[in-house]
């Protein structure tokens, strides 16, 4: 018989998985890794909560094109949509938790999903639910659809 794990506070209130160690370097890997590369017209904003009608949806890292900080006028969930979304793949969630989002992200005007399988020092690159390209290790990733090229060894070290 399989015995229930209690979720933390954490993974109630983001109605996400508690990250670990590596997903927490491999988050922090990507940010500094992807602000290398991007031009000002874009923003990295990391565990934002994007508006949807079934909920709130909470991606490791959403990828916005030229949103501004503004003081005094702040968003407590976006309701619009960023170009790309980044979730990390944490020990204790799902594969199909995280392919299962592709299809909602995209229906919601999304653009890139990449799939992050940190065990695997792999990710997965999709411009559509079921249409993908993986990158391993040490090679460049390439994702056409934003224009970005990054190489892993940035991410996996």
């Amino acid at each position: 018989m399989a015995s229930v794990v209690e979720k933390s506070a954490y993974e109630k209130e983001r109605n996400k998985p508690m990250p670990s160690k590596n997903h927490a370097i491999v988050q922090t890997n990507l940010v500094i890794g992807l602000a290398k590369i991007l031009d000002a017209d874009f923003n990295i904003l990391t565990e934002i909560a994007l508006s949807f009608p079934t909920g709130d949806r909470i991606p490791d890292l959403a990828i916005f094109e030229s949103i501004d900080f503004t003081p005094g006028h702040d968003e407590i969930r976006m309701k619009v949509m960023p170009k790309g979304i980044i979730e990390i793949l944490s020990p204790t969630q799902s594969l199909n938790d995280l392919t299962s989002k592709a299809a909602e992200y995209f229906s919601a005007g999304v653009i890139s999903y990449w799939l992050v399988l940190p065990d695997l020092c792999s990710i997965y690159v999709f411009s559509a639910p079921n249409e993908y390209n993986v990158f391993i290790k040490d090679q460049t990733l390439n994702d056409p659809v934003l224009g970005l090229e990054l190489p892993l060894t940035r991410i996996f070290f």
